[in-house]
Protein backbone atom coordinates (compact mmCIF):
# COMPACT_ATOMS: atom_id res chain seq x y z
CA UNK A 1 0.00 0.00 0.00
CA UNK A 2 1.81 3.17 -1.06
CA UNK A 3 -1.18 5.60 -2.63
CA UNK A 4 -2.87 7.90 -0.83
CA UNK A 5 -5.94 6.76 -2.46
CA UNK A 6 -5.11 3.21 -0.86
CA UNK A 7 -4.78 4.82 2.88
CA UNK A 8 -8.08 6.69 2.21
CA UNK A 9 -10.52 3.66 1.23
CA UNK A 10 -8.51 1.86 4.64
CA UNK A 11 -9.41 4.54 6.53
CA UNK A 12 -13.02 5.28 5.03
CA UNK A 13 -13.86 1.71 5.04
CA UNK A 14 -12.45 1.60 8.82
CA UNK A 15 -14.60 3.95 10.12
CA UNK A 16 -17.57 2.52 8.55
CA UNK A 17 -17.01 -0.83 9.59
CA UNK A 18 -17.22 0.51 13.48
CA UNK A 19 -20.31 2.29 12.95
CA UNK A 20 -21.69 -1.05 11.17
CA UNK A 21 -20.94 -2.73 14.30
CA UNK A 22 -23.03 -0.95 16.25
CA UNK A 23 -26.45 -0.78 14.01
CA UNK A 24 -27.89 -3.49 15.87
CA UNK A 25 -27.56 -1.54 19.28
CA UNK A 26 -30.54 -0.12 21.13
CA UNK A 27 -29.78 3.57 21.71
CA UNK A 28 -29.43 2.29 26.07
CA UNK A 29 -26.93 -0.29 24.99
CA UNK A 30 -24.45 2.39 24.11
CA UNK A 31 -23.80 3.62 27.39
CA UNK A 32 -23.69 0.38 29.64
CA UNK A 33 -20.41 -1.12 31.22
CA UNK A 34 -21.15 -3.91 33.41
CA UNK A 35 -17.41 -4.43 34.56
CA UNK A 36 -14.17 -2.27 34.92
CA UNK A 37 -13.31 -4.89 31.22
CA UNK A 38 -16.20 -3.54 28.61
CA UNK A 39 -16.35 0.20 27.71
CA UNK A 40 -19.61 1.34 26.66
CA UNK A 41 -19.87 1.17 22.70
CA UNK A 42 -20.34 4.97 22.68
CA UNK A 43 -16.75 5.34 24.22
CA UNK A 44 -15.28 3.48 21.99
CA UNK A 45 -16.64 5.41 19.11
CA UNK A 46 -15.37 8.54 20.58
CA UNK A 47 -12.26 7.19 21.62
CA UNK A 48 -10.97 5.91 18.20
CA UNK A 49 -12.70 9.25 16.87
CA UNK A 50 -10.40 11.13 19.36
CA UNK A 51 -7.41 9.36 18.24
CA UNK A 52 -7.17 10.82 14.54
CA UNK A 53 -8.06 14.32 16.14
CA UNK A 54 -4.78 14.02 18.59
CA UNK A 55 -2.38 12.47 16.28
CA UNK A 56 -3.42 13.51 12.86
CA UNK A 57 -5.60 16.67 12.74
CA UNK A 58 -3.97 18.82 15.08
CA UNK A 59 -1.30 19.98 13.88
CA UNK A 60 -0.84 18.44 10.52
CA UNK A 61 -4.43 19.97 8.47
CA UNK A 62 -4.41 23.59 8.33
CA UNK A 63 -7.17 25.87 10.42
CA UNK A 64 -8.42 22.86 11.96
CA UNK A 65 -10.44 23.23 14.73
CA UNK A 66 -11.06 20.46 17.32
CA UNK A 67 -14.93 19.92 17.58
CA UNK A 68 -15.22 19.86 21.45
CA UNK A 69 -12.45 21.42 23.69
CA UNK A 70 -13.17 18.39 26.70
CA UNK A 71 -13.64 15.89 24.19
CA UNK A 72 -9.82 15.01 24.56
CA UNK A 73 -10.80 14.77 27.98
CA UNK A 74 -13.31 12.42 27.63
CA UNK A 75 -11.91 9.98 25.36
CA UNK A 76 -8.60 9.51 26.04
CA UNK A 77 -7.73 6.07 27.49
CA UNK A 78 -4.16 6.02 28.77
CA UNK A 79 -1.91 8.31 26.96
CA UNK A 80 -0.18 10.02 30.85
CA UNK A 81 1.86 12.27 28.19
CA UNK A 82 -1.08 13.78 26.63
CA UNK A 83 -3.06 14.79 29.71
CA UNK A 84 -5.79 14.32 31.96
CA UNK A 85 -8.58 11.97 31.13
CA UNK A 86 -11.64 10.18 32.56
CA UNK A 87 -11.20 7.13 34.49
CA UNK A 88 -11.31 3.92 33.11
CA UNK A 89 -14.11 2.89 35.72
CA UNK A 90 -16.22 5.87 35.13
CA UNK A 91 -16.68 5.43 31.55
CA UNK A 92 -20.72 4.15 32.22
CA UNK A 93 -20.96 7.68 34.16
CA UNK A 94 -20.94 9.81 30.57
CA UNK A 95 -24.39 10.27 29.90
CA UNK A 96 -22.95 13.09 27.92
CA UNK A 97 -21.88 13.80 25.51
CA UNK A 98 -25.03 11.85 24.09
CA UNK A 99 -24.84 9.08 21.02
CA UNK A 100 -25.84 11.42 18.59
CA UNK A 101 -23.33 13.91 19.63
CA UNK A 102 -20.65 11.14 19.71
CA UNK A 103 -21.81 10.36 16.03
CA UNK A 104 -21.70 14.10 14.71
CA UNK A 105 -18.23 14.11 16.25
CA UNK A 106 -17.20 10.76 14.41
CA UNK A 107 -18.24 12.53 10.95
CA UNK A 108 -16.74 15.63 11.85
CA UNK A 109 -13.46 13.92 11.99
CA UNK A 110 -13.91 11.60 9.51
CA UNK A 111 -14.48 14.61 7.16
CA UNK A 112 -11.51 16.84 8.27
CA UNK A 113 -9.69 13.92 7.88
CA UNK A 114 -10.51 13.09 4.02
CA UNK A 115 -9.36 16.29 3.90
CA UNK A 116 -6.18 15.71 5.26
CA UNK A 117 -5.70 13.17 3.30
CA UNK A 118 -6.89 14.08 -0.42
CA UNK A 119 -5.49 18.06 -0.06
CA UNK A 120 -2.32 17.69 1.99
CA UNK A 121 -1.08 14.23 1.68
CA UNK A 122 2.31 14.05 3.78
CA UNK A 123 4.37 10.83 3.36
CA UNK A 124 5.48 11.62 6.65
CA UNK A 125 2.27 11.06 8.20
CA UNK A 126 1.93 7.38 6.71
CA UNK A 127 3.04 5.61 10.08
CA UNK A 128 0.67 7.38 12.27
CA UNK A 129 -1.93 6.81 9.98
CA UNK A 130 -1.44 3.48 9.93
CA UNK A 131 -1.37 3.22 13.79
CA UNK A 132 -4.76 4.89 13.82
CA UNK A 133 -6.59 2.84 11.51
CA UNK A 134 -5.15 -0.62 13.28
CA UNK A 135 -5.95 1.08 16.19
CA UNK A 136 -9.78 1.67 15.36
CA UNK A 137 -9.57 -1.93 14.21
CA UNK A 138 -8.38 -3.29 17.17
CA UNK A 139 -11.14 -1.61 18.93
CA UNK A 140 -13.70 -3.12 16.61
CA UNK A 141 -12.63 -6.76 18.33
CA UNK A 142 -13.20 -4.82 21.53
CA UNK A 143 -16.35 -3.41 20.84
CA UNK A 144 -18.24 -6.22 19.49
CA UNK A 145 -16.73 -8.35 22.41
CA UNK A 146 -18.09 -5.57 24.84
CA UNK A 147 -21.30 -5.83 23.15
CA UNK A 148 -21.38 -9.51 23.64
CA UNK A 149 -20.42 -8.90 27.58
CA UNK A 150 -23.20 -6.33 27.97
CA UNK A 151 -25.88 -7.87 25.94
CA UNK A 152 -24.80 -11.59 27.26
CA UNK A 153 -25.21 -10.42 31.31
CA UNK A 154 -28.93 -8.54 30.55
CA UNK A 155 -31.49 -10.97 31.95
CA UNK A 156 -33.34 -10.50 28.72
CA UNK A 157 -30.35 -12.54 27.04
CA UNK A 158 -30.86 -10.23 23.57
CA UNK A 159 -29.91 -11.39 20.51
CA UNK A 160 -27.01 -9.50 18.70
CA UNK A 161 -27.77 -10.32 15.18
CA UNK A 162 -26.82 -13.04 12.99
CA UNK A 163 -23.22 -14.02 13.29
CA UNK A 164 -21.73 -16.86 11.15
CA UNK A 165 -18.78 -18.99 12.57
CA UNK A 166 -18.81 -17.64 15.96
CA UNK A 167 -19.55 -21.45 16.97
CA UNK A 168 -17.76 -23.73 15.11
CA UNK A 169 -16.49 -27.76 14.73
CA UNK A 170 -12.88 -27.41 16.01
CA UNK A 171 -12.07 -29.62 12.97
CA UNK A 172 -12.52 -33.43 12.05
CA UNK A 173 -9.70 -35.18 13.39
CA UNK A 174 -6.80 -34.10 15.71
CA UNK A 175 -3.45 -34.76 14.66
CA UNK A 176 0.35 -33.89 15.51
CA UNK A 177 2.50 -31.45 14.65
CA UNK A 178 6.74 -33.02 15.75
CA UNK A 179 8.67 -29.63 15.62
CA UNK A 180 12.35 -30.54 15.66
CA UNK A 181 14.49 -29.41 18.07
CA UNK A 182 16.47 -25.73 16.09
CA UNK A 183 16.70 -21.83 15.98
CA UNK A 184 13.56 -20.67 14.65
CA UNK A 185 12.79 -16.96 13.24
CA UNK A 186 10.65 -14.82 15.04
CA UNK A 187 9.10 -12.08 14.81
CA UNK A 188 7.36 -9.52 11.83
CA UNK A 189 9.70 -8.87 8.60
CA UNK A 190 8.25 -7.87 5.61
CA UNK A 191 7.35 -4.26 5.21
CA UNK A 192 3.51 -4.60 5.41
CA UNK A 193 2.26 -2.74 8.93
CA UNK A 194 2.90 -4.17 12.31
CA UNK A 195 3.00 -3.08 16.02
CA UNK A 196 6.46 -2.31 17.54
CA UNK A 197 5.66 -5.55 19.80
CA UNK A 198 6.04 -7.86 17.05
CA UNK A 199 9.66 -6.42 16.09
CA UNK A 200 12.42 -6.77 15.91
CA UNK A 201 12.55 -10.53 14.18
CA UNK A 202 14.83 -12.55 16.23
CA UNK A 203 16.29 -16.34 16.62
CA UNK A 204 15.19 -18.39 18.91
CA UNK A 205 16.32 -22.01 20.38
CA UNK A 206 13.16 -24.04 20.58
CA UNK A 207 13.36 -28.01 21.96
CA UNK A 208 11.51 -30.52 19.86
CA UNK A 209 7.70 -30.51 20.73
CA UNK A 210 4.10 -31.68 19.22
CA UNK A 211 1.62 -29.17 18.66
CA UNK A 212 -2.62 -30.02 18.31
CA UNK A 213 -3.76 -29.53 14.80
CA UNK A 214 -7.44 -28.64 17.41
CA UNK A 215 -8.51 -26.17 19.65
CA UNK A 216 -9.96 -28.13 22.57
CA UNK A 217 -13.34 -28.46 22.39
CA UNK A 218 -16.78 -28.10 24.55
CA UNK A 219 -17.28 -31.52 24.72
CA UNK A 220 -13.36 -32.08 26.12
CA UNK A 221 -14.40 -29.28 28.43
CA UNK A 222 -17.23 -30.90 29.79
CA UNK A 223 -15.30 -33.71 30.47
CA UNK A 224 -13.05 -31.71 32.61
CA UNK A 225 -16.06 -30.39 34.71
CA UNK A 226 -17.30 -34.06 35.46
CA UNK A 227 -14.36 -34.66 36.35
CA UNK A 228 -13.90 -32.64 38.83
CA UNK A 229 -11.25 -30.13 36.95
CA UNK A 230 -12.87 -27.39 38.72
CA UNK A 231 -12.61 -28.75 42.19
CA UNK A 232 -9.13 -30.31 42.23
CA UNK A 233 -6.69 -27.71 43.70
CA UNK A 234 -3.59 -29.51 42.24
CA UNK A 235 -4.53 -28.66 38.76
CA UNK A 236 -4.40 -24.82 39.28
CA UNK A 237 -1.58 -22.44 39.85
CA UNK A 238 -2.30 -20.85 43.58
CA UNK A 239 -3.29 -17.37 42.00
CA UNK A 240 -5.47 -19.32 39.91
CA UNK A 241 -7.06 -21.84 42.56
CA UNK A 242 -7.76 -18.39 44.65
CA UNK A 243 -9.94 -16.72 41.66
CA UNK A 244 -11.80 -19.65 41.16
CA UNK A 245 -12.36 -20.23 44.89
CA UNK A 246 -13.38 -16.01 44.86
CA UNK A 247 -15.09 -15.80 41.53
CA UNK A 248 -17.00 -19.12 42.50
CA UNK A 249 -15.88 -20.07 38.49
CA UNK A 250 -17.29 -24.07 37.64
CA UNK A 251 -17.79 -23.40 34.15
CA UNK A 252 -16.47 -21.27 30.85
CA UNK A 253 -18.37 -17.58 30.86
CA UNK A 254 -21.92 -17.30 29.18
CA UNK A 255 -22.42 -21.08 30.04
CA UNK A 256 -24.88 -22.52 31.94
CA UNK A 257 -27.11 -25.75 33.00
CA UNK A 258 -30.73 -25.89 32.03
CA UNK A 259 -32.75 -29.11 32.89
CA UNK A 260 -28.89 -31.05 33.11
CA UNK A 261 -28.65 -29.61 29.64
CA UNK A 262 -25.44 -26.81 28.90
CA UNK A 263 -26.32 -24.30 26.69
CA UNK A 264 -24.22 -20.89 26.05
CA UNK A 265 -24.67 -16.98 25.16
CA UNK A 266 -23.87 -16.16 21.90
CA UNK A 267 -24.15 -13.14 20.00
CA UNK A 268 -27.01 -14.91 17.85
CA UNK A 269 -28.66 -15.94 21.45
CA UNK A 270 -28.76 -18.84 23.88
CA UNK A 271 -27.85 -21.97 22.45
CA UNK A 272 -27.41 -25.73 23.16
CA UNK A 273 -23.48 -26.29 23.25
CA UNK A 274 -22.23 -28.68 20.82
CA UNK A 275 -19.57 -30.55 22.25
CA UNK A 276 -17.57 -30.81 18.30
CA UNK A 277 -17.42 -27.10 18.54
CA UNK A 278 -14.42 -25.27 19.88
CA UNK A 279 -14.18 -24.05 23.28
CA UNK A 280 -14.00 -19.87 24.13
CA UNK A 281 -14.14 -17.09 26.69
CA UNK A 282 -11.87 -18.81 29.12
CA UNK A 283 -8.88 -17.62 31.56
CA UNK A 284 -5.85 -18.34 31.06
CA UNK A 285 -6.13 -20.08 34.96
CA UNK A 286 -8.60 -22.24 33.06
CA UNK A 287 -6.39 -23.08 30.36
CA UNK A 288 -3.73 -24.04 32.11
CA UNK A 289 -5.65 -26.10 34.86
CA UNK A 290 -7.23 -28.04 31.68
CA UNK A 291 -3.09 -28.63 30.33
CA UNK A 292 -2.97 -30.02 33.76
CA UNK A 293 -5.58 -31.74 33.70
CA UNK A 294 -4.40 -33.40 30.35
CA UNK A 295 -1.01 -34.37 30.88
CA UNK A 296 -0.09 -31.67 28.97
CA UNK A 297 1.04 -27.60 28.65
CA UNK A 298 -0.42 -24.90 26.72
CA UNK A 299 2.55 -23.84 23.53
CA UNK A 300 4.97 -21.18 24.28
CA UNK A 301 4.08 -18.44 21.48
CA UNK A 302 7.79 -19.32 19.82
CA UNK A 303 6.27 -22.56 19.33
CA UNK A 304 3.25 -21.47 18.46
CA UNK A 305 4.40 -19.20 15.42
CA UNK A 306 7.23 -21.73 14.22
CA UNK A 307 4.48 -24.32 13.83
CA UNK A 308 1.06 -22.15 12.76
CA UNK A 309 2.38 -22.58 8.75
CA UNK A 310 1.06 -25.69 9.33
CA UNK A 311 -2.76 -25.38 9.52
CA UNK A 312 -5.23 -22.68 9.44
CA UNK A 313 -4.73 -21.58 12.42
CA UNK A 314 -6.21 -18.10 13.80
CA UNK A 315 -10.16 -18.61 14.74
CA UNK A 316 -9.74 -18.17 18.24
CA UNK A 317 -7.51 -16.28 20.67
CA UNK A 318 -5.30 -18.49 22.09
CA UNK A 319 -3.65 -18.53 25.57
CA UNK A 320 0.01 -19.39 25.46
CA UNK A 321 2.66 -19.98 28.15
CA UNK A 322 4.50 -16.97 27.25
CA UNK A 323 4.53 -13.71 29.27
CA UNK A 324 4.14 -10.55 27.53
CA UNK A 325 7.56 -9.29 27.40
CA UNK A 326 9.81 -7.39 25.02
CA UNK A 327 11.76 -9.26 22.09
CA UNK A 328 15.87 -8.72 22.17
CA UNK A 329 16.50 -4.79 21.36
CA UNK A 330 12.83 -4.10 21.09
CA UNK A 331 12.92 -0.06 20.88
CA UNK A 332 9.90 1.72 22.13
CA UNK A 333 8.59 4.34 19.66
CA UNK A 334 9.30 7.91 21.32
CA UNK A 335 6.70 10.17 22.28
CA UNK A 336 3.20 9.56 23.14
CA UNK A 337 3.02 6.38 21.14
CA UNK A 338 5.15 4.88 22.76
CA UNK A 339 2.77 4.30 25.54
CA UNK A 340 0.71 2.39 22.97
CA UNK A 341 2.36 -1.36 23.81
CA UNK A 342 5.58 -0.99 25.99
CA UNK A 343 4.22 0.43 28.71
CA UNK A 344 1.80 -2.99 29.27
CA UNK A 345 4.46 -5.48 29.34
CA UNK A 346 4.59 -6.81 32.64
CA UNK A 347 2.02 -9.45 34.38
CA UNK A 348 0.06 -10.24 31.46
CA UNK A 349 0.21 -13.45 29.17
CA UNK A 350 0.65 -13.81 25.12
CA UNK A 351 -2.08 -14.76 23.17
CA UNK A 352 -1.67 -15.79 19.84
CA UNK A 353 -4.19 -15.99 16.71
CA UNK A 354 -7.50 -13.88 15.81
CA UNK A 355 -11.26 -14.50 16.17
CA UNK A 356 -14.77 -13.77 14.62
CA UNK A 357 -14.14 -10.52 16.14
CA UNK A 358 -10.97 -9.53 14.88
CA UNK A 359 -11.44 -6.90 11.95
CA UNK A 360 -9.86 -7.78 8.29
CA UNK A 361 -6.46 -6.90 7.18
CA UNK A 362 -5.40 -6.78 11.18
CA UNK A 363 -4.67 -10.77 11.46
CA UNK A 364 -0.94 -12.09 11.03
CA UNK A 365 1.03 -15.26 12.19
CA UNK A 366 3.50 -12.64 13.73
CA UNK A 367 0.26 -10.59 16.05
CA UNK A 368 0.91 -10.58 19.85
CA UNK A 369 -2.33 -9.95 21.78
CA UNK A 370 -2.21 -9.64 25.87
CA UNK A 371 -4.29 -9.79 28.81
CA UNK A 372 -4.16 -10.41 32.57
CA UNK A 373 -4.71 -14.13 33.49
CA UNK A 374 -8.37 -13.77 34.91
CA UNK A 375 -9.26 -12.00 32.08
CA UNK A 376 -11.97 -14.32 29.62
CA UNK A 377 -14.33 -12.10 28.16
CA UNK A 378 -12.77 -12.22 25.14
CA UNK A 379 -12.94 -15.30 22.74
CA UNK A 380 -10.08 -17.09 23.81
CA UNK A 381 -9.64 -20.59 23.55
CA UNK A 382 -6.17 -23.04 23.95
CA UNK A 383 -4.49 -25.87 22.11
CA UNK A 384 -2.42 -28.19 23.83
CA UNK A 385 1.35 -28.90 23.39
CA UNK A 386 3.62 -31.25 24.37
CA UNK A 387 7.71 -31.67 24.94
CA UNK A 388 9.36 -34.52 23.09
Amino acid sequence: MNSKQDFLYLFLSTRSHTEILCQPLETEDYVVQPIIDVSPPKWHLGHTTWFFEEFLLDGNLPNYVRYHEQFAYVFNSYYESIGARVVRTDRGNLSRPSVDEVYKYRAHVTKHMQELIENHWDENLIPVLEIGIHHEKQHQELLLTDIKYILGNNPLSPTYKEVKDEVFISGKEQTWLEMPAQIYEIGHANIEFCYDNELPKHRVFLESYKISSKLVTCGEWIDFMNDGGYNNVMLWHTEGWDWVQKNDVKSPMYWFQEDQVWKQYTLNGIQKLDKQTALTHISYYEAFAFAQWKGMRLPTEFEWEAAQAQFKWGKRWEWTESSYLPYPNYKKPDGALGEYNGKFMVNQKVLRGSSIATASNHARPTYRNFFHPYLRWQFTGLRLAQSL
